[in-house]
């Protein structure tokens, strides 16, 4: 089967719902909350800044509700999480971190190009590409009655942005589309793991 941009564009998105339905349902564990909790934490982590793209852009009903693979794919992430918590809550914050930064730059440049498909301006494309990134994380944590950890933690949305914007950059220098958005997801996953490693944040006022 060829893999065409739209196809590959798919299976991005895909595998950062996964991921992110992952974080989600852990982070529901850690919560404490039940299986309803779990699965809806997990949803609204892994498609919720999709959906909030999609609202943007005007393509509604969003793709996350038009494709039941999406949900389906969330859904059965909370479910590896609900049966095998022990397993999964193990596991080494470094591995969980590096998979976050996984799933925010694959969801970064989903976005990023999605934006693009409908002509939005390059700007405009950045910042759904950053929501696209950071709109789930910001929910679950508001669900978990936390301030999101993307307004004071580390550097993390200003990894999506950066992603994206490096991604747009490389079109415009004449990169093919591939080879842009490996370069944009490699900038967002490079700066979001080395941020953490090195304890770079924001500057706050003082």
């Amino acid at each position: 089967m060829q893999l065409t941009p739209g196809r590959m564009l798919y299976l991005v998105d895909l595998a950062g719902t996964l991921l992110f339905a992952i974080e989600g349902a852990s982070a529901a564990i850690t919560g404490k909350l039940d299986l309803l909790g779990l699965m809806v934490l997990a949803f609204a982590t892994a498609l919720g800044g999709g959906i909030i793209r999609d609202v943007l852009l005007g393509a509604t009903p969003p793709s996350a509700l038009r494709d039941w693979r999406y949900p389906a794919i969330a859904f059965t992430g909370a479910a590896v999480v609900f049966f095998f918590h022990q397993f999964v809550l193990e596991a080494p914050a470094q591995l969980i971190m590096v998979l976050d930064a996984a799933g925010l730059a694959l969801f970064a440049i989903s976005g990023t190009e999605k934006a693009l498909l409908r002509e939005m301006s390059p700007l405009v494309a950045v910042l759904l590409g950053g929501i696209t990134g950071v709109g789930g994380g910001t929910i679950r944590d508001v669900l978990l009655t936390k301030v999101p950890g993307v307004l004071h933690a580390d550097v993390y949305a200003t990894a999506a942005l950066a992603g994206s914007a490096i991604m747009i950059l490389c079109r415009r220098i004449g990169m093919t589309d591939a080879q842009s958005a490996f370069a944009g997801g490699i900038v967002c996953f490079t700066l979001r793991v080395v941020s953490v490693w090195r304890h770079w944040n924001l500057p706050v006022a003082a």
